[in-house]
């Protein structure tokens, strides 16, 4: 490296860091469109990460740059050229470590800014990828402002668009924007492919933005991705708390950790008296959805502003530290120290450990037991090593069964 690279290799950074990325109001290092700049002698090559853009604002993403590092004192030759996608390493939506569903039963709720300013807020200190599973109106590419078209693997696998440090996938960077008249099957079809083929840059966080309501949609997001909590988003308008309220049981009964809920549109600040009003006088008191609130939210300006990855209204990066430390609590199982945790065994594995245990058991005893399928056969397993016949309920002094996550079921059985 000759003595004034170094020096070359800092005027360029700086200049760049002045050419802004209209999209996301940043500049393009902080928007994450500068993948790596190579200095030989006074000959600048600017690698850009161009994955969120259509070729033809690519092209104008590169022209601007070109421009602004041509002018940089000391560059006689300069060049930037889109990055290569690596994609040896991208992971399926299986394989993120935690997933987080924001749903709401109604839609104009604010769902979709809730679940577009968390993923927000979360990417200030981890890597975050946002799927919009909300396929009849997508909604977070406009939010954030990104088209597609969305660029595919060598397997041909979708790859989500980057904004900033975050990576989005939508149904909605996939289409002309026309409106999606799907049929049922259609739309579960095309979420259940969008689900199982993304090839995520394997982010430690997902948020996920459901459609509202309890269609087929959501139960196919719930059969088929592995959730570790939801959080629900409401107003205090009397119908829409009754209808998360009731809501609330078919997550559980799909085995997804309730984590709490947003309360938007609580109430509003008079510009002339200074003082809080509620946006529902009269609304239903929340408690009776016997869930946490995670944050009452005012209906503000300060609150509609385009969300940026890595940086959120401080109502949003407290709402972030709710759903982290409940999801601390979720992942708790109330049990004994030792349960018996068959997950990962064979299937002869899983007998043997069972029959030594429930044998080695007084009467009134329990057997607790974590499994990644349904245990109910192991009811059916029990009753035989009792040596009498029937359902489990009926033979043995209590036996239950209880979903705790897409793969993680929990069982008590009393021994007779």
């Amino acid at each position: 490296m000759s003595e004034h690279e170094p020096q070359l290799q800092e005027d360029v950074e700086e200049t760049l860091r002045s050419v802004e990325d209209s999209r996301s109001g940043m500049n393009v290092f902080e928007a994450g469109l500068v993948e790596n700049i190579t200095i030989e002698e006074d000959s600048v090559t600017v690698e850009a990460n161009l994955a969120q853009f259509d070729p033809r604002t690519s092209t104008e993403v590169m022209d601007t740059m070109l421009h602004a590092v041509q002018d940089v004192a000391g560059v006689e030759s300069a060049h930037v050229e889109p990055a290569e996608v690596d994609t040896d390493d991208r992971v399926s939506i299986a394989e993120i470590d935690t997933v987080i569903a924001v749903a709401s039963t109604k839609g104009g709720v604010g769902k979709s800014t809730v679940a577009t300013q968390l993923a927000c807020a979360f990417a200030a200190d981890r890597d975050v990828g946002l799927f919009d599973a909300d396929i009849f109106g997508p909604n977070v590419p406009s939010l954030l402002d990104v088209d597609g078209p969305i660029l595919s693997d060598d397997d041909d696998n979708p790859i989500p668009a980057t904004v900033g440090s975050m990576e989005v996938m939508s149904v909605g960077l996939m289409t002309e924007g026309g409106p999606l008249a799907w049929r049922g099957a259609m739309a579960h079809d095309a979420l259940s492919d969008l689900f199982a083929d993304t090839a995520w840059d394997d982010p430690d966080t997902l948020v996920i933005d459901l459609p509202p309501g309890t269609s087929d949609v959501l139960l196919t997001t719930l059969q088929e991705v592995p959730i570790d909590g939801v959080v629900f988003v409401t107003t205090p308008f009397h119908t829409s708390v009754e209808d998360t309220r009731r809501s609330r049981r078919l997550f559980e009964e799909n085995g997804v950790p309730v984590l709490g809920y947003v309360l938007n549109m609580d109430h509003f600040v008079c510009d002339d008296c200074g003082k809080n009003h509620d946006m529902f006088p009269g609304g239903t008191l929340t408690e009776e959805l016997d869930m946490p609130v995670l944050t009452r939210l005012p209906f503000s300006p300060d609150l509609q502003t385009q969300p940026k990855p890595g940086t959120a209204p401080e109502a949003f990066e407290r709402l972030a530290e709710s759903v982290g430390e409940q999801l601390d609590d979720a992942d708790r199982l109330e049990l004994p120290e030792d349960p018996i945790d068959i997950r990962g065994l064979e299937a002869q594995q899983r007998v043997e450990r069972v029959r030594e245990t429930f044998e080695s058991l007084d009467s009134g005893e329990p057997l607790y037991l974590v499994s990644d399928r349904d245990p109910t056969p192991v009811g059916e397993f029990l009753v035989t090593l009792t040596g009498a016949d029937g359902d489990p309920t009926d033979v043995l002094p209590e036996f239950t069964t209880e979903r705790r996550g897409l793969e993680k079921w929990v069982l008590k059985a009393i021994s007779p």
